[in-house]
């Protein structure tokens, strides 16, 4: 008889399950999808109050309503701004915190709306042909970014206008479909624009006639497109390949734009793995970056490096520290750089000291942080784990120590029992430690015998770490 021993790379959770039937403690998809769900997280200039969306979903609509609310940063009452159905993302503060932004499809394209902090007198500020798909303020308040599809290749309709109706898509070369959507003729392209007595006027379009996207298709957001502090430069992520070479590439560059010169400089020439999400420091005298050091691997180990304006020198800030860096985010004083660091399937938050390059361990538990927010002597951060959705917390940046201030699901998690989660350590074949997540079902009786559930996700891209999924939920899995 032939062994047959099959090795499965990734990690694995088990999940003891037992039936049930519909209680009032125990999760359902239901009570799932009445969850609210955060998002936008960002935190005032004067570093006192949170700015943050909730989307809640109608099951019998089919539809989901996100709006915009406000809490101070040290907790309490939570105000909401908005109650409308349109769509309204890309929330964020005007630099002089004196109005909130957001692009909202309240007009019928999706255009740039400003309101008081209070939610008062809302206006529409842009009104550019087609709409606009997001945008950022520049930081002395006299221009806006946005990216806007620009169509440049032509398609069936252009070669046959006598037949408009037609979806048909005739393609010569590679990429014609990237993740699930096809190729359209379009490119997203940043513009900038001048902001003035609440218009947006006489777009310039930084990447005329460049059959290139930014932000990085499929996933790329405006994570990767960042003003400099002088407002005089706009530096991007992009992947300026075409046809084959495009599709085999993971080789995206940092791109300076300079409003001035309109001249463009790629940082990180030479650089062959991706390069993204730059970030300045408020001095202006740095800007971050994530890495990965190959071409063609899409999983390399995502580095944090630096460049100095003035001694034009990169530094590789995570040389010693065998894990990834991501969402990098300065302090205001320009001295130390927060970022998400996974570690032993949860995802913490560490701090770099520019003064003596040394990489410190803020946080330590069973969850995942999701993103950081430097506010004066705390960070403002949302974290989730495979119990519990995405909730607002303040950290103390010396000890680790958090305090939830958003309770946007108390309620409702007040209300169930959730499965019990455990970590356990596992040796495998070749005596090497596997780390496993064991969720028990609530009321677990170790008596008894349950039936049980492996599940192991793909990788080796992302983690199975402590995160809470609206699609793959471990809570609904243990329960059932």
């Amino acid at each position: 008889m032939k062994k047959i021993i099959i090795f499965i790379f990734c990690t694995f959770y088990i999940f003891v399950n037992r039936g049930i039937s519909q209680s009032s403690d125990l999760m359902t998809p239901e009570i799932l999808w009445s969850f609210g769900r955060i998002s936008e997280v960002s935190v005032s200039p004067d570093n006192k109050t949170v700015l943050y969306g909730i989307k809640y979903f109608d099951i019998k609509q089919n539809k989901g309503q996100n709006d915009i609310y406000t809490i101070p940063v040290d907790g309490g009452k939570s105000t909401k701004l908005t109650n409308s159905p349109d769509a309204k993302f890309s929330v964020q503060w005007r630099p002089d915190g004196k109005k909130i932004g957001f692009i909202s499809s309240k007009s019928g394209a999706t255009q740039l709306w400003e309101m008081n902090p209070d939610g008062s007198d809302l206006k529409q500020i842009s009104n550019i042909e087609g709409g606009i798909n997001d945008f950022k303020y520049s930081p002395d308040q006299t221009k806006i970014l946005f990216i806007k599809d620009i169509k440049i290749d032509k398609n069936v309709n252009d070669i046959y206008p006598d037949l408009p109706k037609s979806t048909a898509s005739i393609e010569t070369d590679l990429m014609y479909r990237h993740w699930d959507t096809w190729a359209d003729g379009t490119y997203s392209h940043i513009f900038y624009a001048d902001k003035k007595d609440g218009s947006v006027s006489n777009p310039v379009d930084i990447m005329l006639n460049e059959r290139f996207d930014t932000p990085d298709k499929p996933f790329g957001g405006m994570e990767e497109i960042n003003w400099s502090p002088d407002s005089k430069s706009i530096a991007y992520t992009c992947k300026k390949l075409s046809g084959k070479e495009y599709s085999l590439s993971t080789n995206t560059d940092i791109y300076i734009y300079n409003l001035n010169t309109k001249e463009t400089w790629n940082l990180t020439e030479g650089m062959m793995g991706y390069d993204i999400a730059p970030v300045y420091s408020p001095d202006g005298k740095y800007i971050a970056w994530q890495s990965m050091e190959r071409n063609g691997y899409e999983s390399d180990q995502i580095r944090f490096f630096l460049y100095d304006f003035e001694k034009k020198s990169r530094t590789y800030v995570t040389k010693d520290f065998d894990q990834n860096a991501e969402g990098l985010t300065w302090t205001a004083d320009s001295k130390f750089v927060y970022f998400i660091s996974g570690i032993k399937a949860t995802e913490e938050i560490y701090r770099y000291d520019l003064s003596d390059n040394k990489i410190t361990r803020v946080t330590d538990g069973t969850h995942n942080y999701v993103s950081i927010h430097p506010a004066g002597n705390v960070l403002v951060a949302e974290k989730q784990s495979m119990s519990k959705p995405t909730e607002i917390y303040i950290v103390n940046p010396v000890d680790g120590i958090d305090k939830e201030i958003s309770f946007v699901n108390k309620n409702i998690l007040d209300k169930l029992t959730m499965a019990e989660v455990k970590k356990r350590f596992i040796k495998t074949t070749d005596n090497k430690d596997m780390l496993t997540w064991v969720i028990y079902p609530p009321h677990f009786d170790s008596n008894k015998k349950y039936p049980a559930l492996l599940y192991c996700e793909g990788g080796p891209q992302s983690t199975v770490s402590q995160f809470w999924s609206y699609r793959w939920n471990f809570m609904i899995m243990a329960e059932n």
